[in-house]
């Protein structure tokens, strides 16, 4: 099956997290206590998104994360391509390194086409809409306020 990696996945949890809490700092301990992901896990893909610049980090007094920008300026793609690298989304369905419009394997057609719509579609998608998904279902993904519904998984 394809999908995005289960830390892409906790990466896009913890940015929705941050939806609405405009300029204020959030510690990472509340966004695992938002999202449910373990705090040391968390903290490191926390600071990879910060490298990303995706997040920004105050250390200290009144410090933690925020995001970069407003939610609704950060697509899935982007944050996809933060923590799975540039390319993310394989060239070949089957694997197959040779595999080109000159030397196409099988898939190669249908792979093209799905591939671009795959990353058409995350550019489309934003944290925001995540978020707005997320509240609509009932979950309230909000890491800047000490009460939180912790997020239910399917």
């Amino acid at each position: 099956m394809l999908a995005l990696s289960q830390t892409t996945g906790y990466a896009i949890l913890a940015l929705s997290c941050l939806d609405g809490c405009h300029d204020r700092w959030v510690l990472a301990k509340d966004i695992a206590a938002c999202t449910g992901i373990p705090l040391p896990y968390l903290s490191k893909l926390l600071h990879a998104l910060t490298g990303s610049g995706l997040v920004v980090a105050k250390r200290g007094y009144r410090g933690g994360f925020r995001l970069s920008r407003p939610s609704k300026l950060i697509s899935l793609y982007e944050v996809a391509e933060a923590v799975e690298g540039r390319g993310w989304l394989p060239q070949c369905l089957l694997g197959i390194d040779a595999c080109s419009d000159k030397r196409a394997c099988p898939t190669h057609a249908f792979w093209k086409k799905q591939r671009k719509k795959i990353a058409d579609m995350l550019r489309r998608l934003t944290l925001l809409d995540v978020a707005e998904f997320e509240r609509r279902r009932g979950v309230r993904l909000s890491g800047c306020n000490r009460t939180f519904a912790r997020h239910r998984r399917p």
